[in-house]
């Protein structure tokens, strides 16, 4: 499918033309402009233009030209056109559509999450001197004088220079007063903030091309030794390079700028600026050095069964059966067929790993996408994917928003993952599913895989919607992993506080590292301790913003929220008894990466989780660092257990597993056999012999027979049963709405008007409304509505819309247009 053929002489040039514009606003409908004469040859669907809203301006996208002239109001010209071509295509387009439709918000926070910040261009105010205003400054002050006279010798300010002039505190107040006595105007203007790099790029001056020429300068050469080294030193890295850097140059001669500009002055070399990449791509080749196994090969014929009757396919295989092998098989047909490829993954942690992994196969034919690049390196990438020249992408959730000319095909590894979801804010799309509608604008095919699907996946499976296919074999016939349960009641202390190590998994974790294996612990809580208590009353720190305890941190020595990101001085007098006895409650990873310390002083321990991988390159370098074996102990969040691929990790604790079958969620099970089941599947990838040691109190968990003996299957019937009874999916969609003001009785009674609403249609799908348990959140009270409704698209759609006509009701009264009502669809 073509995306970039875009017809912009379908309408009469005589007649009005107007133009729908996405603006990056929370607008409930997109805005009409008209088109002016000049500016009818330059639009077309996608492109940037300029336009205004309340004195302010904004670059939209035209996402549709038409003559209708609204009826309501009379449209306001565009004022540019900022593109030759467009920036998106229509198929994006459609999809940013339907994200906002099915997920109940608007194209403009689709648009606001989908283009790097970038290519959005940011609006800025400029002073510009009222030439009527005259030069009697005598009622301005001191401050307003200092801009005025600035104003009259230059005719117009930018902001940021009237900042340096005054106290950045003063700034506003002085150029209202200055716009109030006519001294100025303002102006707001658009400014690009894109900026390609360049870089000085050395060459031989054209007289120097003839070989004879350059052999007699060589030859005749008698002064200037250092030139003469930094000339030879040009010629051997433009045999071997191809093309010479300034920068290159000078390091390789250790040559100083005054000797290249001698040569440049005698017309022997030339200095060029030339626009270049921010991120080094590597030479495109296809290099496939491995054989599938037979189970393997036979999984991989039927996925292209599959592919030729479903458009989406889940591969079901236990963990190290081998599937990345099969999604690079897959990726090398789709590029020799011209195809792009989008490879989602939850996580970023996992793109370090398996990118190198795809580049010993695909070279510069693969980029990486996620949030940590800079917003001009997301640019370059979005560029080279709208062109085609990036044929595969590697990324997480928000690399589905790029704009792909030819896509082919979509992988969603570990597709079960909760992080899929998008929580805040909105667009609060989930990943997997938006990417099998943007797949079918495509006709491209979707291939999901996991060793733990999600249960709405398997039963789409079951129900003929999607097909399926299995690995039940790790490759190599390797082993799975043994588990064995730790009973931690019979170890508790009589504080019935938690044991971080018991006997059993001090004495395996001693085993492995005298066998030289490496060693993961999974605990599912960072920080050092996640409450303190007071011994003398029981008073427990909170939160000032949110109603939750405070985590301490050792290595920052704080008391920090996990829900606001608040940070406070640690606590010693308790606030309601004076008493300065306090004992830190159960562990987090900083906890756990330090009583390791005190028990293997000889271990190399590291820590993976949220506080000690923010960097860019974080994820990646601890990563490496444990391919390497250079660290013996890794403890972790989430982060260590999902795909991760490691040779000589032969045991994995999972030091709390109480704290992962205890939520109060319908997913519970589910994600608790996720959880367990996958941190399994780093033990013993090589040669079989992993162990898994799962500390729990409560043993007869029936989640923990069925990871026990790795059955996904009886989990499956286990909860599909209890799914159906009580209306959840994949029997029913839910929506549940969320409303927040800073006073809990107000976003109460909001809630209540929400459900009255509602009621007339809906009164048997309706939960609530009730608070959750946590309650508050950043000084805002919270309320939520959940509404279950059965997978009937007629009454789903009516109720979407029935939810934002209730929505502009209630803000539209006075006492609750402050509330904040947050739909999210389909919740995690």
């Amino acid at each position: 499918m073509n995306n970039n053929t875009t017809d912009n002489h379908l309408f009469a040039t005589t007649a009005t033309l107007y133009a729908e514009v996405i603006i990056p606003l929370a607008l409930p409908t997109n805005y009409t402009w008209a088109i002016p004469e000049h500016l009818k040859e330059a639009v077309q669907p996608g492109i940037r233009v300029e336009v205004q809203l309340r004195n302010k301006k904004y670059a939209g996208i035209i996402k549709t030209l038409h003559q209708q002239k609204p009826e309501a109001f009379a449209p306001k010209d565009l004022l540019n056109v900022l593109d030759e071509e467009p920036l998106v295509y229509p198929t994006q387009l459609q999809f940013w559509q339907w994200i906002a439709q099915y997920y109940l918000c608007s194209e403009g926070e689709v648009m606001q999450a989908a283009v790097p910040s970038n290519l959005k261009l940011s609006s800025e105010s400029i002073l510009i001197w009222n030439e009527e205003y005259g030069i009697d400054f005598s009622d301005l002050n001191d401050e307003e004088y200092l801009v005025a006279e600035a104003l009259e010798v230059k005719k117009e300010l930018r902001l940021s220079e009237v900042q340096q002039l005054l106290d950045a505190s003063h700034v506003y107040p002085v150029i209202k007063k200055l716009i109030d006595k006519q001294v100025c105007f303002i102006w707001e203007e658009l400014k690009e903030k894109y900026k390609p790099k360049t870089e000085t790029f050395i060459v031989l001056h054209p007289d120097y091309h003839n070989e004879e020429k350059l052999e007699k300068l060589l030859n005749e050469w008698s002064r200037a030794p250092k030139q003469m080294e930094l000339l030879l030193a040009y010629l051997h890295l433009i045999k071997t390079s191809g093309e010479v850097t300034q920068s290159e140059l000078l390091k390789k001669a250790n040559a100083s700028n005054a000797q290249l500009k001698g040569l440049i002055e005698k017309e022997i070399l030339k200095a060029e600026k030339r626009s270049t990449d921010r991120i080094k791509s590597l030479p495109k080749n296809l290099v496939i050095d491995f054989e599938l196994s037979e189970a393997q090969q036979k999984a991989y014929d039927n996925i292209q069964t599959i592919f030729n009757t479903k458009q989406v396919c889940l591969l079901h295989g236990v963990t190290a059966s081998g599937k990345t092998q099969l999604y690079i098989k897959l990726i090398e047909q789709s590029i020799k067929q011209g195809k792009q490829v989008l490879y989602l993954l939850p996580e970023i942690a996992l793109t370090a790993q398996i990118i190198r992994r795809l580049q010993k196969h695909f070279g510069g034919y693969i980029a990486i996408y996620h949030s940590k690049f800079n917003p001009n390196e997301r640019v370059e990438i979005w560029n080279k994917i709208k062109s085609g020249e990036t044929k595969v992408v590697l990324g997480a959730r928000s690399s589905l928003l790029l704009p792909f000319k030819e896509l082919g095909l979509v992988i969603a590894d570990e597709e079960h993952d909760a992080s899929y979801k998008q929580q805040d804010p909105a667009p609060r799309y989930h990943a997997r599913d938006a990417a099998v509608y943007y797949a079918s604008l495509f006709n491209a095919k979707v291939l999901l895989g996991s060793a733990t699907p999600s249960i709405e996946s398997y039963y789409n499976c079951l129900q003929q919607k999607y097909g399926l296919v299995t690995l039940t074999e790790r490759f190599g016939n390797v082993e799975l992993p043994s588990i064995e349960l730790v009973d931690v009641k019979k170890l508790m202390p009589k504080d019935k506080s938690k044991v971080a190590f018991t006997p059993a998994l001090t004495e395996a974790i001693q085993t492995s590292l005298q066998q030289h294996k490496q060693v993961i612990l999974f605990q599912n809580r960072r920080g050092y301790s996640p409450y303190q208590i007071c011994n003398t009353c029981g008073w427990i720190p909170h939160c000032k913003n949110c109603d939750v305890t405070l985590t301490y941190h050792k290595a920052k020595h704080t008391l920090s929220c996990h829900y606001c990101g608040t940070a406070y001085p640690v606590i010693n007098t308790c606030a309601a008894c004076g008493s300065h006895n306090f004992t830190q409650k159960n562990f987090g990873t900083e906890k756990i990466e330090e009583l390791l310390s005190e028990q293997f002083p000889e271990a190399h321990i590291a820590r993976m989780d949220y506080d000690t991988v923010k960097g860019k390159n974080d994820h990646d370098n601890l990563i490496k660092l444990f391919e390497q074996q250079r660290i013996d102990v890794l403890v972790g969040t989430q982060m260590v257990v999902k795909g991760l691929d490691f040779e000589h990790v032969n045991l994995v604790g999972i030091i709390d597993a109480d704290g992962i079958l205890n939520f109060t969620d319908f997913r519970v099970n589910e994600r608790a056999f996720q959880l367990m089941e996958q941190v399994s599947g780093r033990a013993g990838r090589k040669d079989g012999k992993g162990k898994v040691l799962i500390q729990v109190s409560n043993t007869h968990h029936p989640v923990l027979q069925f990871v026990k003996e790795h059955d996904y299957q009886q989990l499956f019937n286990y909860e599909i049963q209890s799914r159906q009874l009580y209306q959840y999916p994949p029997f029913f969609r839910l929506i549940v709405l969320t409303f927040k003001h800073k006073e809990k009785h107000i976003a109460e009674e909001a809630a209540n008007l929400m459900m009255h609403g509602l009621k007339t249609n809906f009164a048997n799908y309706l939960n609530g409304p009730a608070q959750p348990v946590v309650d508050r959140v950043r000084n805002q009270y919270l309320w939520e509505i959940m509404i279950k409704l059965p997978k009937d698209a007629a009454l789903i759609q009516q109720c979407k819309r029935e939810i934002l006509q209730q929505t502009a009701i209630i803000q539209s009264n006075k006492n609750y247009r402050s509330v904040s009502i947050v739909p999210d669809v389909d919740p995690i």
